[in-house]
């Protein structure tokens, strides 16, 4: 029996708040700022005063860091115009504190669709401005990415996952770039079976994305286990390549790939895995 609290049943502003020491945690345009998506409501959708993004600034380990958490339980995490600014702000800001001296961490908890459809062409144009905040953060300092459940990450933001410099997952995570739903209305459900559990976790969950070398570490669902790899993955810097930056690795491999059969979880570990995999 696991002693370990879940991580995975933390709100978003919980997960941030654990991430942080203890007493640290501040956060920047929170619920009461009242800055709230312009455009839910007029589709009758009721809208969250915070936009279902947490941004907290603090310490981890008595370092400045930022924590950004995406909260999965409103709109799916789904990104529009408001969260996706803070989320890029947020991590401009930090690159910012780094070219200024003040070495600045940031961790990320990625629970998400991807785009809110709602508001699909702002909502776009702040996921690539993620992006580039990626890119730009992680030459100084190790942008580290978490996905514990039980949204998964989707969509544009697989990408922001991919981009991080460290990725942690758990075997309840699951990561791709469209979602089962998705798949299965645009290639039918004997392509794609969304409610096929154990087949979506097969081909998207933690533990293949660990075996297919996507990821850097799974643990198990549990604050301490999760800090742990935090900690660990922020301990070992900024890495000499990026996974993102080893093309030369995955693009032959994705080239001689058959897309005539019908993956596997056993076809999608050996078509990323490999001797050459550092």
């Amino acid at each position: 029996m696991r002693n370990d609290s879940s991580f995975i049943e933390l709100k978003a502003r919980e997960r941030a708040r654990l991430l942080l020491d203890d007493g640290s945690f501040r956060e920047l345009l929170d619920p009461f700022d009242g800055i709230i998506s312009p455009w839910l409501g007029a589709q009758g959708i009721v809208p969250q005063a915070d936009d279902g993004m947490v941004v907290a600034k603090g310490t981890i380990d008595g370092q400045p860091a930022v924590v950004i958490a995406i909260e999965g339980a409103f709109q799916g995490g789904s990104m529009g115009e408001v969260s996706g600014a803070k989320m890029a702000a947020a991590l401009e800001l930090a690159a910012e504190d780094n070219r200024k001296g003040i070495a600045t961490r940031a961790v990320l908890c990625l629970e998400t669709g991807g785009v809110r459809l709602q508001e699909a062409n702002l909502g776009l144009a702040a996921i690539a401005d993620i992006h580039a905040a990626i890119v730009d953060l992680r030459r100084y300092t190790p942008v580290v990415g978490i996905i514990a459940g039980t949204v998964g990450c989707f969509g544009g933001m697989s990408i922001a996952a991919g981009l991080c410099s460290y990725l942690i997952v758990t075997r309840e995570a699951r990561l791709g770039l469209n979602g089962p739903q998705v798949i299965e209305q645009e290639a039918g459900i004997d392509e794609y079976d969304s409610r096929d559990r154990p087949f979506i976790w097969s081909m998207t969950g933690g533990e293949v994305r660990a075996r297919s070398g996507l990821v850097d570490a799974i643990v198990d669902d549990g604050q301490h286990a999760v800090q742990q790899a935090m900690r660990a993955a922020l301990a070992k810097g900024v890495p000499p390549t990026h996974r993102s930056q080893r093309y030369q690795h995955y693009l032959p491999r994705l080239t001689r790939f058959d897309t005539r059969q019908q993956a596997d979880a056993q076809q999608i570990t050996q078509l990323f895995s490999g001797e050459d995999r550092k």
